[in-house]
């Protein structure tokens, strides 16, 4: 029996932030540029930040990231590397980290939506839809982290 890996798109939360970064986009990019200079920019690279996080934690496939140390050995002059694991200070690794991050990204996120529906950017539908899409990444992300944490304690 061939075993399945899991890859990218079979990740909800990924699937769900990358649409809707690319609906944000075509949302922003019909903007005056006034409009897309300020609030359209940050808003675009704060919903792009949610899947590029996501991807980028994925992407690191142990527990840790490797380091590379070099330190002359006392015999000799030479350079000799070793790798080390590395954690954040709660303990969590570096791949868990970037889900973190991508939540922080969904929360400024949040902040833009909000803005874009009070200085009229945004059609009402256009600012429910982004809305709920928002709503459902952060209880998609804790899944991940916890799953991820999980899969690493093994």
């Amino acid at each position: 029996m061939e075993r399945k890996y899991l890859t990218l798109n079979d990740i909800s939360a990924y699937k769900i932030a990358f649409h809707l970064s690319n609906y944000v986009w075509d949302i922003v990019i019909k903007w005056d540029q006034f409009a897309k200079n300020t609030i359209g920019r940050q808003f675009v690279d704060a919903v792009d930040s949610i899947s590029a996080n996501i991807a980028e934690g994925f992407g690191r496939y142990h527990k840790g990231s490797q380091k590379k140390i070099m330190y002359p050995t006392e015999r000799t002059e030479l350079l000799k590397h070793i790798s080390v694991q590395w954690y954040n200070k709660k303990g969590e690794s570096p791949k868990v980290k970037f889900y973190r991050y991508s939540f922080g990204s969904v929360k400024e996120s949040f902040d833009w939506n909000e803005k874009s529906k009070v200085r009229n950017l945004l059609k009402p539908e256009e600012y429910d839809h982004i809305y709920q899409q928002l709503s459902l990444l952060p209880k998609e992300i804790n899944g991940l982290i916890k799953l991820t944490n999980q899969k690493l304690s093994i």
